[in-house]
């Protein structure tokens, strides 16, 4: 019998932490083959070159190379049509018989369409968020039209991918894979994790992951520099700042954090990339996460700790009590530390509870690659829910 060919695409640090026991899980399975092709910032000198830490892990079948040496939105969209010529011609000669791709960014939209045109059968993880600050979402919604097996993190994510008229029985909500990696994975001691970022946490400690955002009125440049203001008149706080991604503006972002921290030395470092167990390892010691990215809702409660999260990029999403929402002016990101750090608020994290899974996600998204027919797979009908007289919750 021969082995299932499960194709991985990874284009991003975030990305490829999410994915990363799952393709463990596939690895080792021995009824299924692993094939791993990584692009976008993972080959870029710029934003870390980390496909050298995943060939630490797995072995790449394919690299593909798309950046240009521009964040423009020309230059974004000529790199998703190199993008999308290099991937039709790995997968011609991978020949995978599911291709496995998470989340919303526009590497990942060239990947699944050259997929579907080759009719290969796609799996998509965390398809049916919404995130109304950046034009990610609607990325995220073509993705899930272009697949075949889905697997959001939530039921109410579940409901809207068929919302958007996808068989319920193809949709799983097994929760979130950022869980399995807190469950799972073994995360540093304070004296390590310092020791590791070369610094020295202090009373208070905050983690800021701040990215473009390409659908708010107001400039990256100007949000971001609200953030720095406020930030600057905090006592007695190490700030930990990991670089944003290769979105419109995001080098606008990575070279104020360069600035300030070199000015600001004493109580700021940065990073391109943490990586997965330094990152959540951070979590463990820092007050909150502050910015817009996405860990700041769905890791972070895990660890009983704030988010403080600004403007409208994760607006839509399925939120916690310890998720402080904020516009990006002055004032409003000061009330949002003030909350922060009040008693009342802190007490009630004690009580936060996950929305996002028990740790398991990995291996029941493993069984469901290992087993379902694919057969008839390809064949897709708009599932309309007003002719439908059964509850698909």
């Amino acid at each position: 019998m021969s082995k299932r060919k499960i194709c991985v695409v990874t284009g991003t640090r975030a990305e490829y932490g999410l994915l990363y026991l799952l393709m463990k899980a596939i690895e080792t399975d021995s009824n299924l083959e692993l094939q791993l092709i990584v692009t976008g910032m993972h080959l870029s000198s710029e934003f870390g070159l980390t496909y050298k830490t995943i060939e630490e892990d797995f072995k790449i079948d394919k690299k593909i190379e798309m950046l240009l040496s521009s964040d423009t939105h020309i230059s974004i969209s000529k790199s998703m049509g190199l993008a999308q010529i290099s991937f039709a011609e790995a997968y011609e000669d991978l020949k995978p018989e599911i291709l496995v791709v998470l989340g919303d960014r526009y590497e990942i939209f060239s990947a699944v369409s050259a997929a579907m045109i080759a009719n290969i059968p796609i799996a998509h993880l965390d398809g049916g968020e919404t995130t109304e600050g950046a034009f990610d979402e609607s990325i995220r919604h073509a993705i899930t039209k272009m697949s075949h097996l889905h697997f959001p993190c939530t039921n109410d994510y579940r409901n809207r991918v068929i919302q958007l008229g996808e068989d319920p029985s193809r949709v799983f909500n097994f929760g979130a894979t950022g869980i399995d990696n807190i469950k799972q994975l073994s995360l540093m001691s304070r004296e390590v994790f310092e020791q590791s970022i070369n610094f020295r946490l202090n009373e208070k400690n905050l983690i800021i992951t701040f990215h473009p955002v390409t659908l708010e009125n107001s400039t990256s440049k100007e949000q971001f520099e609200n953030l720095l203001e406020v930030l600057d008149e905090l006592k007695n706080t190490t700030l930990i700042f990991t670089k944003a991604n290769s979105d419109t503006d995001g080098r606008i972002i990575n070279n104020m954090i360069d600035e300030y921290v070199t000015k600001h030395s004493e109580k700021a470092v940065g990073f391109t990339s943490l990586g997965q167990i330094r990152y959540l390892s951070a979590l463990q010691y820092v007050d909150a996460v502050v910015g817009n990215s996405s860990s700041g809702i769905i890791e972070a409660p895990s660890f009983k700790i704030g988010t403080i999260n600004i403007g409208d990029r994760q607006k839509g999403r399925t939120r916690t009590k310890s998720i402080i929402d904020c516009d990006n002016s002055i004032d409003s990101i000061k009330n949002a530390f003030f909350t922060l750090y009040s008693k009342e608020f802190q007490k009630a994290l004690n009580t936060v509870q996950s929305p996002y899974g028990n740790g398991d996600t990995s291996e029941k998204i493993l069984h469901i690659l290992k087993t379902y027919d694919l057969s008839n797979i390809l064949k897709k009908k708009f599932y309309d829910m007003e002719n439908k007289n059964e509850k698909y919750q």
